[in-house]
This record gives structure tokens, sequence and C-alpha cells, in this order.
């Protein structure tokens, strides 16, 4: 990935179950789109409600726009043959905010570790592969602070920059929030921190 990338590709939606069988053994392939590890837990309980009779619930998830952190978990299979199988299908898909687990119910046949990693590779595949991914664009958020006489060449900007506008309180002190798409950031921060009586400042990221 460029040093530069202002995209990241996720899901609108949870995936539909997936359904991929080997030697007996059942394995349901889920994705869902989160932005928290928090999220990850919920799922997983469900699931485990769901499938109180399943054998493991195994699962990888990727989060953040730059795709800064990820977790893989083999929930008692053998080290690295479903976890790691599983986020490498979110690095294929080249996804982040996604959670996929693969739930295994055990049809009686060992499948050994190199069958394990491949039914869990297609288990997670069969499941992004079903799921609507979207590619969005990684945007920046800043405040915009001045008094109402500033309005018109403030709003001239923000049109002439096709700037979305995220909050805005227009009294006769006036504050916008704004999403600037990454790449263009620093060049429109500098407008707007040349224009007469207008401060701005860049905030907080989220997720």
């Amino acid at each position: 990935m460029s040093l530069e990338k202002d995209t990241y590709k996720t899901l609108t939606k949870p995936s539909p179950e997936t359904l991929f069988k080997d030697r007996g053994s059942k394995f349901l392939g889920y994705a869902f789109p989160i932005t928290s590890e928090e999220q990850v837990k919920v799922h997983i309980e469900a699931l485990k409600k769901l499938h109180y009779n399943a054998r493991h619930w195994c699962y990888a998830w990727q989060l953040g726009k730059a795709y800064e952190s990820y977790r893989a978990n083999d929930d008692g299979e053998p080290s690295n043959s479903a976890g790691m199988p599983i986020y490498g299908q979110l690095q294929s898909f080249d996804v982040t905010n996604v959670l996929v687990v693969v739930v295994r119910y055990f049809g009686g046949t060992k499948l050994g570790v190199g069958g394990l990693m491949q039914a869990y590779k297609t288990g997670a595949l069969m499941a992004l592969e079903a799921s609507n991914i979207v590619k969005k664009t990684i945007d920046e958020d800043f405040m915009l602070k001045f008094d109402y006489p500033e309005m018109n060449i403030v709003m001239r900007i923000i049109k002439d920059e096709k700037l979305a506008i995220v909050h805005q309180k227009l009294e006769l002190n006036c504050e916008l929030k704004i999403s600037i798409r990454k790449k263009d950031a620093a060049r429109i921060f500098e407008t707007f921190e040349n224009t007469y009586k207008v401060s701005i400042k860049k905030l907080k990221d989220t997720v």
C-alpha cells in the first residue's frame, strides 16, 4: 500500500451465512462491518448462542482506515491453522473495519493442519465473496470558526472545493465542522488559514 493511500475498502452490511463442507465438518462463514474491538465480542457471543453445538468459532479482524490493527484467533484449533488463514483473506480482499468468523461443526474426521488451513481459508473467502464491499475515501475533519460577516467567503470555498459539512452552528459566531479528503487536507487547511478572520483546527481522527 502506498504511503499516500487515501482510500480503504470495507463492508456496507453483514454478509449472508455461507457454508463449506469437508469430510463431514461444516464451516459456516460470516463477515461483519465493525468499528471497535467491543463489537467483535458482541458478534462472537451472538454466534456462540446461535451455534451453541458448534466446536470452534475462529475469527480474524482488521481495524483502522490505515489498516493499522488486526487480530487472529484459532479458538482451540492447532496454532495458525484457522485465525491466520481467515486473516489472509482480509488481506487478500484488502478490507478493513471488518470481522470474519468461521464456525466449525466437527464431523468426526480430523482434517489435519493443512486441511484445516484450507477449510478456514475457504470459509472466509466465501463469506467475503458474499459481502457487499465498497471503497471509501479517508477523510479528515476540521472545525472552522468565524463571524457571520465572513459566511459568504467560507461557503464559497466549501462550494468550490466540494467539501462536506458534517455539522454547523450558524449564529453571530459561526462554527462549521467540515470533512476533507486526506490528499487535499493540507492544501485546503492552508486556504482557510490564510483567509482573513477565519480559524481552522484539525479534529481528532476517528476509526
